[in-house]
């Protein structure tokens, strides 16, 4: 069989050779980081350098807190955040609505806030404002300075899921930002909530300084740090530009060929894309790029195996006619141009056959 072509990033990327020698020399250590003993202290080193090593790669001079994941971070991050009302982005992950369901909806058109913001923050005393930086499903940007600007002289805290874009663009500046390993080539099951200041956070008793209950993965915390130090991030200088010609080859091939860029007049990263196929299911599209060899999605991997209308497209505008006939391709680290281009070749080709049953 040919070899497959792994273009699901945004759900999960491969793990790096780097990680996953980090995480067997951590598995050595079979020793609990909060025991009082000497191993259990060089174990807490251990975990502390890891710690320091993350904050280090993302240029972060504020606390972090390990934790299982993003959707854990987010749920910290929603629940104990010392504010007032929790007011989100219309188009925020899901787990983010399942973590705060008295929050305010405020809408983003184009990747800014609308005035509904101005005026949710102006009848909420310190809000904790919640607004991803990359959208999961389009890859479009969200401005989060214009949003800053709305909620820091309100005394209000801004959270930021940046489990898109961690590894590969600098992160904003938020007081509370949301990190998962696994979107960046490091193990599954850790995550980070980076915050400003733990004067922000109520403390819960436990591990992690107060702030997180369970014992610490050491495991996955030094994956997590070689995974983000590893050479060739998207975020490094030049590695990401070599992709530019061939997405913009891919928009203008899916243009020419009845099809559509999904939210294509808002500002969008280039590590994530939705495009829409004329005649075609998504549901239909993911059978035939599979058995082409290519993994791509219909969305979130978290609800992609719905078939309810996704919320996120929806909320930005997106027909519901153009959603149903939509995928996502998403590049990580190990992507290379040939993948894109032989996707591209392959969207034409499956468009191509579509058309011709349909005639």
């Amino acid at each position: 069989m040919p070899e497959r072509i792994y273009l699901d990033h945004a759900a999960t990327t491969p793990i790096r050779p780097e990680a996953v020698a980090a995480v067997a020399e951590g598995m050595k250590v079979k020793i609990n980081p909060s025991s009082p003993h000497a191993e259990g202290r060089a174990a807490r080193a251990a975990l502390e350098d890891a710690r320091s090593r993350i904050k280090a790669a993302l240029d972060w001079d504020g606390e972090l807190i390990f934790t299982s994941g993003a959707s854990e971070a987010i749920a910290i991050a929603m629940s104990r955040a010392k504010g007032g009302r929790r007011l989100i982005s219309a188009i925020e992950h899901d787990s983010v609505v399942f973590a705060a369901p008295e929050a305010l909806a405020f809408p983003m058109t184009g990747g800014v806030p609308g005035d509904a913001l101005a005026e949710l923050i102006a009848r909420n005393e310190r809000p904790v404002v919640a607004l991803q930086h990359v959208n999961s499903e389009t890859g479009n940007w969200q401005c989060i300075e214009a949003v800053a600007e709305l909620v820091r002289p309100a005394n209000g805290l801004l959270v930021c899921d940046c489990a898109q874009s961690a590894g590969k663009v600098e992160l904003p500046n938020a007081d509370m930002i949301v990190i998962s390993a696994h979107k960046l080539g490091g193990p599954t099951g850790i995550g980070a909530l980076l915050v400003r200041d733990f004067a922000m956070l109520e403390p819960s008793g436990g591990q992690e300084l107060g702030y997180r209950r369970g014992t610490e993965n050491l495991p996955g915390a030094l994956g997590f740090a070689a995974a983000l130090e590893a050479p060739g991030q998207l975020r490094d200088h030049g590695v990401s530009d070599k992709f530019i010609q061939p997405l913009i080859d891919l928009a203008d091939a899916v243009c020419e060929n009845g099809g559509q860029v999904v939210d294509a007049d808002a500002p969008t990263s280039m590590f994530i894309g939705a495009y829409a196929m004329p005649g075609l299911s998504s549901e239909a599209q993911l059978i035939h790029f599979d058995l082409a060899g290519f993994a791509v999605s219909a969305g979130s991997a978290c609800s992609s195996g719905s078939l309810k209308p996704s919320r996120t497209l929806a909320a930005l505008g997106i027909p519901e006619d153009v959603a149903s006939r939509s995928i996502r391709m998403s590049i990580g680290w190990s992507t290379t141009v040939a993948d894109i281009e032989a996707f591209r070749e392959t969207w034409i080709n499956i468009a191509s056959s579509a058309k011709a049953r349909a005639a």
